[in-house]
């Protein structure tokens, strides 16, 4: 059995700009198919437009509230949501002006990999 807890991973910047804490994934598990991460963007703050070619993600909104912008639509978001993000789609999340900033929960399959991030 493998339990990790959150306050025992080390932040670290991903390629787009938000700060995360790896919860599962490869580097801290046996993990093949998939990764789950706290992530956490500064008020006023936004993550580079960017895609996966590979993973797909699925972002759960702790704290916050901001907007997502995928392919071109966005849309306001808040606690509470969870946002699909497919494999190929340009997207970038922005955090509103709230003291905290955005605190949200981000899988991805197969796992996050810096290498598979793109930017225009």
């Amino acid at each position: 059995m493998i339990v990790q807890n959150l306050s025992s991973q080390k932040p670290f910047t991903t390629k787009d700009g938000s700060t995360i804490r790896s919860i599962l994934d490869r580097s801290n598990a046996p993990v093949r198919n998939q990764s789950l991460a706290e992530a956490r963007v500064p008020a006023g703050g936004a993550t580079e437009r960017h895609y996966h070619k590979l993973a797909e993600e699925i972002y759960f909104i702790l704290e916050g509230e901001g907007s997502m912008e995928i392919d071109g639509a966005a849309r306001e978001i808040g606690a509470g949501d969870a946002i699909l993000i497919p494999p190929g789609a340009w997207h970038r999340i922005t955090a509103g002006h709230r003291a905290d900033g955005l605190v949200f929960l981000c899988c991805c399959a197969p796992p996050y990999a810096h290498e598979d991030t793109y930017f225009a």
